[in-house]
C-alpha cells in the first residue's frame, strides 16, 4: 500500500481524531491543522499544526507537503454567524485555494446534508435542491461552491454529505441523552417518534473518506451522501440506548408542535440547550439515499442507528469522568442542559 501524507483540518475535533486513528492503523502520515492543541494519547505519531483555517499563512504551512487534504474544519451552528461564515466559506476558501496551489492530489470536504434543509419527501438525492437552515447550512452550501469551481479547473475534489455522525470521542447534544440514559431516566422525544431519522458511525465515514482518498480520480470526483443503510424509527433507535442502560426507562413522546414553540421561547432565553436545526427537525423524516455512494465508492456501512448510538454509549461510560465537569459548543464536550437539567427529574 502505498504511504501517502494527509493533512486534517480541524484534526482536534470528533472527526478528526477518529480519523487520524483510522489513517495511522492504514500505515499512512497525518498531519493536523487546528486551533485546538492536538492532546490526544496519539500526539507524538502525527504532526500537529496549531492554526486557523482562517489564517491563509498558517493554511500555506500545513498544506505544504501532503498528498491529500481533507477538510473537516467547521464552527458548528451554536457559534456565533461571524464564526460560522467566516471559517466555513472563507475558511473553506483558503483551504481549496492552498492545496490547489500546492498540486494536492485530493481535496475531500467535509459536508453536510444540512444543505437541504427540510425537503418535502425522502430519500434525499445529491442532485435535490439545496436550501441550507440558518447561517450554518447556508455557509455549507457556499463552501460546497468554492469546490465545484475547483473541479471545473480540473482539481480533484471528492464532496461528502454525511448524516450526523456519533462514535468514540462524539459528545456534544448525544451526551444530554446519555446522561439521561445511565443516570436512570426516560428520555422526552419531540414528536411520536415514528419517523426515521438516519445517523452514520464515524467508523463508516473515515471508510467513505478513504474510499476517496484512494479510488481512481474519475470515481472519486463527485458528490456523496453518506449514511447508516440500516436504521428503523427514531423511537426504536433510541430506545436501544435506553435498553442498553437496563433501567427499564422509555422513550416518551410529546406532541410536535407544542414542544417546538416552547424550545423557540427557551432558546430566546438562552435557556435551551438545543439549536434550530435539532428541534426544528427532529419530529421529521430524515433520510438520504446511499445508493451513489455504495454503486461508485463501494461504500460499505458496517453499523445501523442501533449499533452506532451503543457503540457511542458504551464510550460515553467508559470515559464519563475525563468530562464529567465540562461544557462547550462544539462535539467533543458536552452541551449544557440548560432548563432540561431539571426537566430531567420528572422523567
Amino acid at each position: 500500500m502505498e504511504v501517502k501524507k494527509y493533512l486534517i483540518t480541524g484534526g482536534a475535533g470528533f472527526l478528526g481524531i477518529n480519523l487520524a486513528r483510522f489513517l495511522l492503523k492504514k500505515g499512512q502520515k497525518v498531519r493536523i491543522l487546528d486551533l485546538a492543541p492536538f492532546d490526544y494519547p496519539e500526539k507524538n505519531r502525527v504532526e500537529s499544526v496549531l492554526g486557523d483555517v482562517r489564517d491563509k499563512v498558517a493554511v500555506d504551512g500545513a498544506v505544504n507537503g501532503v498528498d491529500v487534504v481533507v477538510h473537516t474544519a467547521a464552527a458548528l451552528p451554536l457559534y456565533s454567524k461571524k464564526d460560522i461564515l467566516s471559517t466555513e466559506i472563507g475558511g473553506t476558501r483558503n483551504v481549496i485555494e492552498s492545496a490547489k496551489k500546492h498540486n494536492v492530489s485530493r481535496f475531500i470536504h467535509i459536508s453536510s446534508t444540512a444543505v437541504y434543509g427540510i425537503p418535502d419527501r425522502h430519500p434525499i438525492y445529491e442532485n435535490d435542491k439545496l436550501q441550507g437552515v440558518g447561517p450554518y447550512g447556508e455557509a455549507k452550501i457556499m463552501a460546497e461552491k468554492f469546490c465545484e469551481n475547483a473541479k471545473k479547473d480540473g482539481f480533484t475534489v471528492t464532496i461528502l454529505r454525511p448524516k450526523s455522525f456519533i462514535g468514540p470521542e462524539r459528545l456534544g447534544v448525544f451526551a444530554l441523552f446519555y446522561d439521561w440514559a445511565s443516570t436512570g431516566h426516560g428520555f422526552p422525544m419531540i414528536g411520536n417518534g415514528k419517523n426515521r431519522y438516519q445517523l452514520l458511525d464515524v467508523e463508516d465515514l473515515c471508510e467513505a473518506i478513504w474510499l476517496a482518498a484512494t479510488l481512481p480520480k474519475e470515481k472519486a470526483n463527485g458528490v456523496f451522501n453518506i449514511g447508516a443503510k440500516k436504521f428503523t424509527t427514531m423511537r426504536e433507535d433510541y430506545q436501544a440506548v435506553l435498553d442498553r442502560a437496563r433501567f427499564g426507562k422509555k422513550i416518551i413522546g410529546f406532541p410536535a408542535t407544542p414542544m417546538i414553540w416552547a424550545l423557540r421561547f427557551l432558546e430566546i432565553l438562552r435557556l435551551s440547550p438545543l439549536y434550530k436545526w435539532v428541534y426544528e427537525t427532529a419530529h421529521k423524516d430524515s433520510f438520504v439515499s446511499i445508493e451513489k455512494a455504495e454503486r461508485i465508492l463501494g461504500f460499505r456501512p458496517k453499523y445501523s442507528n442501533k449499533q452506532a448510538l451503543v457503540r457511542n454509549y458504551e464510550w460515553y461510560l467508559a470515559n464519563l469522568e475525563k468530562f464529567k465537569n465540562q461544557t462547550g459548543v462544539s462535539h467533543r464536550v458536552p452541551w449544557k442542559q440548560g432548563i432540561l437539567k431539571i426537566a430531567k427529574y420528572f422523567f
